[in-house]
This record gives structure tokens, sequence and C-alpha cells, in this order.
């Protein structure tokens, strides 16, 4: 073989090549709508470079240039991938069908009770009743206490309170605390029995008014004597209770050891809630005073408010 045929031969094999790679390379699409046929042989973050036969190369075509299918076909090489996969705009959500609501049936509803008064539906039912009930007790209730405490008669304000529900204690309640001076509680009538002895007869005087003999006949003159033994009332309305009240007229109570002549004494304080007898005074202060009194066969403290005190007594031991 001559050497010119080989020259030919090897000329005709490098053609060939160049034709089988020119079949080989791909074709991107680009915006502009014109192609680009090549191998990818250099790409970078600006773009990428094709071989476009055996000695020429595309200038770098930037990665915004390429359409969308050319994106996705350059994205198929692993190491395009990740520069390739930022430009490639996702498809929509293609949102859910909206399910058709079916019309619900028509029930029968029950008609509400029409709207009354407050005090119509209280007396219409059976709890109303009994609230308005426990209402008006409470209210008559309300009445004594206050009479209590305001000094008022109690059978007049409980009964005011029984004509005029709420109002009528409320009324007392308001008006001040009627006071009964000194004076007027002196001017009360002595319930005991009185007796006028002569001091110089040796035999006791009948009851009555016994006629004696006069000052400046030298003798002495008539003195009026109570019966120790008749107990000494004190209600509230004619005497005020307050601290001077026990201070001055049951002193020999606060000692711990009562005097012989205060021993036979007993002294008993009523109140709204309970009847006590007290054996001594412990402690007193505006307002209270804390007794010890007798209860259940023994002795206990109590704590006695002087607006809680009815009557106070005081009177002789009994045998």
């Amino acid at each position: 073989m001559s050497p010119v045929h080989k020259i030919i031969r090897t000329i005709l094999g490098f053609w060939l090549c160049g034709l089988l790679l020119a079949g080989a390379a791909e074709t991107f699409p680009l915006t502009d709508g014109t192609d680009i046929t090549g191998d990818v042989i250099s790409y970078n973050d600006n773009g990428v470079v094709f071989k476009l036969d055996v000695s020429r190369y595309s200038p770098r075509v930037p990665w915004t240039k390429f359409s969308q299918d050319a994106l996705k076909e350059l994205s198929k090489n692993p190491k395009v991938r990740l520069l390739a996969e930022p430009f490639i705009e996702t498809p929509p959500v293609q949102r859910v069908k909206k399910v058709e609501v079916r019309t619900l049936n028509e029930v029968t509803r029950l008609q509400l009770p029409s709207r009354g008064s407050l005090i119509g539906s209280l007396f219409s039912s059976s709890v109303g009743l009994i609230a308005l009930m426990l209402i008006y007790a409470a209210n008559i209730y309300a009445g004594y206490e206050i009479a209590v405490v305001r000094s008022r008669p109690i059978a007049m304000v409980m009964g005011v309170a029984v004509v005029l529900p709420i109002v009528g204690p409320l009324i007392f309640l308001l008006l001040p605390v009627r006071e009964t001076s000194r004076e007027a509680a002196a001017m009360q009538p002595v319930t005991a029995a009185q007796t006028f002895a002569v001091p110089s007869s040796n035999q006791p005087a009948a009851a009555g008014i016994h006629i004696v003999e006069a000052s400046w006949q030298g003798k002495s003159s008539v003195a009026p004597t109570v019966n120790p033994n008749e107990p000494q009332v004190f209600q509230r309305g004619q005497f005020t209770f307050n601290r001077r009240f026990f201070e001055t007229k049951f002193s020999g109570f606060f000692a711990v050891v009562r005097r012989e002549s205060d021993k036979s004494l007993v002294l008993t304080v009523k109140t709204g809630r309970a009847n006590m007898i007290v054996e001594r005074i412990t402690r007193i202060t505006a307002n209270e005073m804390h007794i010890e009194a007798s209860m259940g066969g023994g002795k206990q403290e109590v704590m006695v408010p002087f607006a809680e005190i009815v009557e106070v007594q005081l009177k002789q031991k009994t045998a």
C-alpha cells in the first residue's frame, strides 16, 4: 500500500469520527428561539461552554438563556444538576377541588318559652318560692338583730319587717342607737317593796308608812331600805351597756378572788342567743368583754359584745 493511500484512509477515519461525535452531541433550546448543539465541557455559576465540533467551542452561555426543557436536560447530568436546578421553575400546586356540601335536612326545633320578669319567674317555680321564703325569713331575723343592736323594741321592728320586707329593717338600721340617760334610768320606779323603820324601836316596823318622831326631837331621820333578796334587773333601753357600766356596777366580778360580800351574788348576762351565768369578767374593751361563764357543768371563757346584751341581772345566790 502506497503512502498516499494511508494518508487518505487516515483522513477518512478522522472524518468518520467527527460525524459520529456530531451525531452524539445533544441539542439545547435557548430562550431566544435558537438552539445550541454540542457537548458540555465546562460549567460554573456563570454558565456552560459547549464543544461544537472537533476544533470549535461556543462562548459561555448564561443559565438564564436556557429554556426550561434545556435546564431539565442539563440537570440529568449529576455534575451539572446542582447548578441547573435553581433555575428550573416549580409547577404551581394544584388546588384540591372543594367537596360539594349537601344541604342538611330541616329538623323540628323546640320553641323557647317567652321571657318574663325575674319576680314572675321566682313565683312560677318551686325553687323560686323556696328562695323567696328563705329571704323572707332572713328579713325577719335581720329585724330582730337590728332591734337588739339599735336598742329598739324587738316586737315593733320584727312587725315592720313582716309588713315591709327588707325596707323596714333597713330603715331601723339607718336610725341612730337610742341611748337612755342615767338620770332617766334613775327615775324608773323601784319594783321592790319599801319599808320605813324607826331607829329607836326595838321591833321591826310593819310594811307601810308610819309616823315617826321629828328630827328636832333628837331622833334620827327615816331611811328607806330595799329588800336585798330582790334581784336587780338592768334592761337595754333603760341602761347603756358599755365598759364604764360594768366597771362601776360590777367591779367585784373583775377580781380573781371575789370578796366575801360578793361571793353570795350571782351575775347573769342575757343575750339574744344565750343566758350566761358570769363567774368572773376576765377582760373588757370599748366594744366587748370576755367572761368566765358556767356552761355545761364547767367553766368556759366567752366573748360577749355589748351590742348583743339584752339584759343584766344581779341577785343573791339561792341555797
